[in-house]
């Protein structure tokens, strides 16, 4: 079983950056895929931004040049650097992983509670 548990989320005025976390735990990290999605009150979930085992990496366009995926396997932790941040971004933000690469698409087996994200204008 994986376990995975977000963390850096906040309150932020627009134009500022955060720095998500999501720490995993259970199973060897290094061969996992990895994913960050993002639900704002009455919306679907959205897939944010991919990482696949050999570094390969998948934004959404809504992101794009914005957020950097990133992770450190020595530590087993997922990064989610966002900057520019503008009202739109506010949501709950999920760490996701499985054994197969669903990029974007929301068939993951393990997800993290989330992590709060506000951005004021």
């Amino acid at each position: 079983q994986v376990q995975l548990l977000e963390s850096g989320g906040g309150s932020v005025q627009a134009g500022e950056s955060l720095r998500l976390s999501c720490a995993s735990s259970g199973y060897t990290y290094s061969i996992l895929v990895m994913a960050w999605f993002r639900q704002a009150p009455g919306k679907e979930r959205e897939g944010v931004a991919f990482i696949d085992t050999d570094g390969s990496t998948k934004y959404a366009d809504s992101v794009k040049g914005r957020f950097t995926i990133s992770r450190i396997n020595s530590n087993n932790t997922l990064y989610l650097q966002m900057n520019s941040l503008n009202p739109d971004d506010t949501a709950m933000y999920y760490c996701a992983a499985d054994f197969s690469p669903y990029e974007l698409r929301p068939y993951y087996k393990y997800w993290g509670q989330g992590t709060q994200v506000t951005v004021s204008s």
